[in-house]
């Protein structure tokens, strides 16, 4: 394949507020764990029993120094990803102040709203609005960019749960535009209750846990958090450490359905071979995918066979690492927390194991390795990441050094 024109854009920076911890360090030692259950969501899982969320615990924001009533739940887990990827980056302050900020969440910070119309807070530290005020849900952006003091384009991304890879997208296409040399790139979402609500009257939560691939699979779970990536130019990288480049991206909608995937494939299919072709890569180039991968029924069938068309006989030997088995779905956050993990397995080398199926779906006969890590034998991963409304998203992550 002909070789990618397009400038470098590199991931010097990572920061990770997850289920497993608030930092980046103890959302790998949870990956390597390959074990992680869903909890019951206080004020919900009373009344709906067969939600459940994989939460961040309480003291999941406190390197932010923000009080939890200056924030929402969903700013401050970004706030706090955002300054470990920035001190990770080593970005000194004229770099952080140039720098431009894009944000994608999927429900923003409509958790904290939810208390508002009985006068209550919302049970996460955010005091419930005023009674007649108004009050923006879709401020994360804003929040991180002014709690930093940046001052480069700041941009809320939010087309449900592939919002951080479009996000990603448009970043890359700051940088590649010259329009910033840095950027601030992540996913955040703080728990709601009423999605989670709303996929349990869908029929479409798994009372147990997230197990995509799994014959006995029954819908997804949530989760929350905030990833962050300090994504530069070759100029702005220059001296640093990088955990690797962003060799390519692609968006496509299939505008087949308004919540349902299109059974045939064919934009899904599409968007992967898109973003192969601007990496300058080919099937036998891509050492992991991490799947979109939700439990749900459909879309882990279709995800099977458009790896299959889309790799071809490569699709039985690829491994994949269903990233959400072990923090949930979380939405707007899910292709960031993605791009973290392939920036942490580019930088390791490795794969880590996923949690073991009880029985694998034979409709999707994908390679998931379970007895332990698998070496990542070619440095690129391949992200997916899909949402209600047909948005596709697809990323080529690999390694490489200035």
């Amino acid at each position: 394949m002909r070789p990618s024109a397009t400038p470098d854009v590199f991931v010097t920076g990572i920061g990770a507020v997850s289920c497993f911890g608030a930092t980046a360090d103890a959302f790998w030692t949870g990956l390597k764990a390959a074990a992680s259950r869903p909890t019951p969501v206080p004020g919900l899982t009373e009344h709906v029993p067969d939600v459940l969320a994989y939460q961040v615990p309480d003291d999941g924001t406190a390197a932010a120094g923000a009080s939890p009533g200056a924030l929402g739940r969903a700013a401050r887990f970004a706030l706090t990803a955002a300054r470990e990827a920035v001190a990770d980056a080593g970005l000194e302050a004229h770099e952080v102040a140039e720098a431009a900020v894009v944000i994608g969440t999927a429900v923003g910070e409509s958790g904290g709203r939810e208390g508002g119309h009985d006068g209550e807070g919302s049970g996460d530290g955010t005091p419930a609005p005023a009674a007649g005020s108004w009050e923006p849900m879709f401020s994360v952006a804003s929040a991180v960019g002014a709690e930093l003091a940046t001052f480069g384009p700041n941009i809320s991304v939010s087309n449900a749960c592939a919002a951080s890879g479009y996000a990603l997208s448009v970043a890359v296409d700051l940088i590649r535009r010259g329009e910033a040399d840095t950027v601030l790139l992540g996913g955040a979402e703080g728990i709601a209750r009423v999605p989670l609500a709303s996929f349990s009257r869908l029929g479409a939560a798994d009372p147990e846990t997230c197990r995509p691939f799994d014959a006995g699979r029954r819908g997804t779970v949530f989760g929350e958090g905030a990833a962050v990536l300090v994504l530069q130019s070759a100029r702005a990288a220059a001296g640093r450490p990088v955990y690797g480049r962003v060799l390519g991206t692609a968006w496509s909608c299939d505008a087949h359905h308004p919540t349902a995937p299109d059974p045939g494939g064919e934009q899904l299919v599409r968007v992967a071979r898109a973003a192969l072709e601007e990496a300058g890569r080919g099937p036998g180039d891509v050492g992991c995918v991490v799947p979109h991968g939700t439990g749900t029924r459909q879309n882990d069938v279709v995800e099977y066979q458009v790896l299959r068309e889309v790799l071809g006989d490569r699709a039985a030997h690829t491994p994949l690492f269903s990233l959400k088995a072990f923090i949930g779905h979380t939405a707007g956050a899910a292709a960031a927390f993605a791009a973290v993990s392939a920036a942490l397995m580019v930088r390791h080398g490795e794969i880590p194991a996923n949690i073991a199926l009880a029985r694998q779906d034979p409709e999707c006969p994908v390679w998931l390795p379970q007895d332990g890590p698998t070496a990542l034998r070619q440095p690129n991963v391949l992200v997916n990441a899909y949402a209600f409304g047909g948005s596709n998203f697809t990323m080529v992550f690999g390694g490489g050094s200035l």
